[in-house]
């Protein structure tokens, strides 16, 4: 009886957030500020989401094996998205949202309002008018959150995805990134890491200039690899670079999917190239944890979802994030916990494949 007494006793203890979690102030704007992620429990969704579901579903028809590669996607904590496309009734969608958190779990929140519907040709993203809509909704999220406690991804790919607006709409999308910021900075309760791209695109130098013009300085960091498959020791050496440019801000790396590491191939003029849209045999990689072994990594996460389609190749279905279970449990069935390349492997694979076997109607 004192034995188990004992037990339940050290699962509550390992249930309960630290002492240095209850004391860290949650924006951790400070670079030498404690970690505010370091011994919180993080939301992991159920009820509706499609991985839960799919998992549940598995459960009910008896196919065990199915269940076993579902469950390591629906046990883990996610990022939930939230952008134009949280409609009709974006307050009460939110709302639902708080409610099917659990006390003691820290809603894990992806803001993604930027446009970018298009690439070249002077695209615009959408011109002044939909700036005007994305600032309104800026405001309209951050009166939703209040004074919660949330960790805020703001504006995946916002960065890297620059250079597809046309030269004189490039300026305007740091503004109003810049508006973002000063408006989730203000936030008692969140802590916000901005789009910091990913080890294999933007050079660091760059990616730094445009993190201090939209206000790294108001918020805990920036964060890396949310659409890329990069290697997270790749990644930690590139947010390191980063860090030393932005007043030694902290980042966390995303690692829902870099569990095989990226499919890379050299284009006629040399230059590499990155397959992003569904490359094959890929996996989830290490599960979410502040374990990072690096001061200035708070954290590895999963702020991708994996499981919803990237677009219209290697079989993924329309829209754009709609779900696909066979993707998911591709992912699930390669997943590994390595965080570089082991000795032997090509594209995180001891059996060698060609570019076009990984890439499929991806390779360009």
């Amino acid at each position: 009886m004192r034995n188990r007494s004992l037990l339940v006793f050290a699962v509550l203890l390992a249930l309960a957030p630290s002492a240095a979690a209850q004391t860290a102030d949650p924006r951790g704007v400070d670079p030498s500020s404690a970690n505010p992620l370091l011994g919180t429990s993080w939301y992991v969704p159920q009820g509706d989401h499609p991985a839960w579901r799919q998992y549940r579903r598995h459960v009910r028809r008896g196919q065990d094996h199915r269940a076993e590669l579902m469950a390591k996607i629906a046990l883990q904590p996610k990022f939930s998205w939230f952008g134009r496309f949280t409609r009709p009734n974006m307050g009460r969608k939110l709302r639902q949202y708080f409610d099917a958190v659990p006390a003691g779990q820290i809603p894990l929140m992806a803001v993604m309002r930027h446009q970018g519907r298009a690439c070249g040709g002077g695209y615009d993203g959408g011109g002044p008018r939909e700036d005007a809509r994305t600032r309104k909704w800026y405001r309209r999220f951050a009166r939703a959150v209040g004074a919660r406690r949330v960790v805020i991804a703001f504006e995946p790919d916002s960065l890297g995805t620059i250079d597809c607006l046309g030269a004189r709409w490039r300026r305007n999308r740091l503004k109003l990134l810049r508006y973002g910021v000063e408006v989730l900075s203000e936030l008692p309760n969140s802590t916000v890491y901005l789009e910091g791209g990913a080890s294999d695109w933007e050079n660091a130098r760059r990616t730094a200039k445009q993190l201090r013009f939209i206000g790294i300085h108001k918020v805990r960091g920036f964060m890396l690899n949310v659409t890329h498959y990069d290697w997270t020791r790749a990644n930690i050496r590139h947010g390191l670079t980063i860090s030393r440019r932005v007043g030694g801000k902290p980042f966390v790396v995303n690692t829902a999917t870099n569990g095989r590491g990226p499919v890379h191939w050299r284009n006629a003029g040399g230059r590499r190239q990155n397959v992003w849209c569904h490359p094959l045999k890929r996996g989830l990689g290490p599960p979410p944890t502040t374990a990072t072994h690096h001061p200035k990594a708070d954290a590895y996460l999963w702020i991708n979802r994996p499981g919803y389609s990237g677009g219209a190749c290697n079989g993924g279905p329309l829209p754009v994030g709609a779900w696909w279970p066979e993707r998911a449990l591709s992912l699930a069935r390669y997943a590994t916990d390595w965080i570089s390349p082991p000795r032997g492997t090509r594209f995180g694979l001891f059996r060698r494949y060609s570019i076009r076997e990984l890439a499929g109607d991806g390779y360009r």
